[in-house]
């Protein structure tokens, strides 16, 4: 090939390289450091960035940083984006940038304080490169980006924060860095979901009921539990908020609570929070020197697996009482058929002939909840099975 044909090749090959021009913000941080912010279609973000993968080469040495896509979470988030309840995704994703793309400032632009000038970021486009080609990674937000690109949604704009350098280590330890920060505590968004609007993703909007019966009770005055449930907002309190949360969520699933969801699915959250006040109020009555214990660890009545069975027990005296909202001591009068039975702060737990355990040697397991709260139900139902007994004969 003549030294003109090659010319002409070089020639025709960058004509099919495109270039993306992205108005961005330049940010220079520290003395060596720029940053750039833009947004682009959340569609287009696999064009110029793919994810490196980790893993080892023939050499064993390591390749990349990012894991494998979690398709569980993706679905989720893929399912918040094609809501018809206007989608919101503020937190930008984070890309590294090699060499091949520039900033070029604006002739009009005028740096802010010294640190920010705007101009146009310029990223090559070339669908014939393979994924690794590509000029960006993805740092951070790639479960967001495989939910927007696999979304039904034609376009979906979001911000992105990039940074350019040909280094993998360096692209690695900001995802180190960006990743390794403590995540909210899921306690905190329990008290932050009875107050928030809009729609969430599926596994927050289950917890949102709960979460906001849980508030009532915990701060109503004149609630058994006020002041009992330990939140970030309350960190007194001596019963652990997910093991409340577990109990009202079983009640509600398929329990007594669940009558009181309404038409239409919009529940009534004030009878539900005196039901389950009536009823804990009644437990702290029958079993008083186990309900005022301090600490967990001294009564497992305050511990998990006693809330969560104790609820599974609630769920059956309803069914059994007449009135659709007993009154505490109606709840009381039933408890107090398995009162002998309970060895919540001493003695042993007669679970079989061949199965005894200690009165502190119950765990807030899956195995332990379950054994719990059979036996408390096998023994009340055994206690209340004579036939002069109440029977709650409407239908649920």
């Amino acid at each position: 090939m003549t030294k003109s044909s090659k010319a002409n090749a070089k020639a025709a090959s960058r004509k099919k390289v495109t270039e993306l021009r992205l108005p961005a913000l330049e940010i220079q941080q520290g003395p060596s450091r720029r940053l750039y912010t833009f947004g682009i279609d959340g569609k287009r973000v696999h064009d110029i960035a793919t994810v490196s993968r980790v893993r080892r080469d023939t050499a064993t040495e390591l390749q990349g940083y990012q894991r494998p896509e979690n398709l569980a979470h993706v679905s989720a988030i893929r399912r918040y984006i094609d809501t018809d309840a206007s989608p919101m995704m503020p937190n930008a994703i984070v890309i590294a940038f090699d060499q091949r793309v520039r900033f070029e400032p604006s002739d009009t632009a005028d740096a802010t304080e010294g640190y920010a000038r705007n101009g146009h970021l310029v990223i090559p486009l070339d669908p014939k490169l393979e994924d690794a080609d590509k000029p960006g990674f993805i740092v951070d937000g790639q479960q967001r980006c495989a939910a927007i690109r696999d979304a039904q949604l034609d376009s979906f704009p979001i911000c992105v924060s990039a940074f350019i350098t040909d280094e993998p280590s360096d692209q690695r330890s900001q995802f180190i860095l960006v990743n390794s920060t403590k995540a909210l505590p899921k306690g905190l968004i329990h008290e932050l979901l009875p107050g928030t609007l809009g729609t969430l993703p599926a596994p927050l909007m289950v917890r949102q009921l709960p979460a906001t019966l849980l508030e009532r009770l915990n701060f109503d005055p004149a609630s058994a539990l006020h002041r009992r449930i330990q939140t970030p907002t309350n960190p007194i309190g001596v019963i652990k908020d997910n093991s409340v949360l577990k109990m009202l969520e079983n009640s509600l699933s398929d329990g007594a609570l669940y009558k009181f969801r309404g038409d239409n699915n919009l529940p009534n959250v004030g009878f539900m929070t005196t039901f389950v006040s009536n009823y804990w109020l009644a437990v702290a009555d029958v079993f008083a020197d186990a309900w005022n214990k301090k600490r967990p660890r001294d009564s497992r009545l305050l511990h998990g697996a006693g809330i969560i069975a104790m609820g599974f027990l609630m769920d059956e005296i309803a069914r059994r009482l007449p009135e659709e909202l007993p009154a505490p001591d109606e709840f009381a009068a039933e408890l107090k058929a398995i009162k002998d039975d309970c060895a919540w702060t001493q003695g042993v737990w007669h679970f079989t002939d061949d199965n005894i355990r200690d009165w502190n040697d119950i765990q807030n397991t899956p195995k332990d909840v379950k054994r719990l709260a059979d036996f408390l139900l096998s023994r009340y139902r055994a206690r209340t099975a004579s036939p002069g007994r109440r029977r709650r004969t409407a239908k649920h």
